[in-house]
């Protein structure tokens, strides 16, 4: 049986890629799954970005994880809560969720490829940033390490039914239904030491849903 085979619930299961892609361009943070040196498991939280047809994620040329990532087995989780299907019975009740996990092994990214990556990541965090704001520096490149994925191997899931209530609980009075989560809304505060007269950028703006 492979990685990606369902062993519990395969009608949740999709092998839609353009599902898989909406995911990865809606979710800012996935887990990366590893093993040490000393065959000791972890996992690290991080911004993860869709870049082409592979996953991409960053951090500092010092970082221990990414190193150990480098060229080796890994396995990065990445899930949407997007709300609860509130049962008649506390049993029944769920999660409305989209999730995947992608297996394969990171490679470094270097020059042009590794600069364009960053610049797709800036992007899917603050779409049109890039356009208010300097380049990177040949020193905050050198000091970033930029790894990429092969969206190859995966598995996907969604989770958004109705309650399975039993026939006793139906008839019963408690209230069922979905509690679907909206977009939340975002807290603008500028920084303690920015000058005054610096209006908001449109990009961050657009965050909040304001012109």
């Amino acid at each position: 049986m492979s990685k990606t085979s369902a062993t519990r619930m395969p009608e949740l299961m999709t092998k839609n890629r353009d599902v898989l892609n909406a995911l990865l361009d809606s979710t800012i943070i996935g887990h990366v799954a590893y093993v040490d040196e000393d065959g000791a498991p972890g996992v690290l939280p991080t911004a993860v970005a869709r870049f082409g047809g592979s996953l991409i994620v960053h951090g500092s040329t010092g970082s221990r994880w990414m190193r150990l990532v480098s060229g080796a087995p890994a396995a990065v989780s990445v899930t949407s809560v997007d709300g609860i299907v509130v049962a008649r019975s506390a049993f029944e009740s769920s999660l409305i969720y989209r999730s995947a996990v992608l297996f394969g092994s990171f490679r470094v990214l270097e020059s042009t490829e590794k600069a364009d990556a960053l610049d797709a990541l800036t992007e899917k965090l603050i779409p049109g940033r890039l356009s208010e704001v300097r380049q990177n520096t040949k020193k905050e490149l050198a000091a970033t390490l930029v790894l990429s994925m092969p969206i190859d191997e995966w598995s996907a899931r969604v989770s958004d039914g109705w309650p399975e209530d039993a026939t006793d609980d139906i008839a019963g009075d408690a209230w069922a239904g979905q509690v679907r989560f909206g977009k939340q809304p975002a807290t603008v505060l500028d920084a303690p030491d920015l000058r005054r007269g610096i209006p908001t950028p449109d990009s961050v703006n657009a965050l909040r849903g304001t012109d």
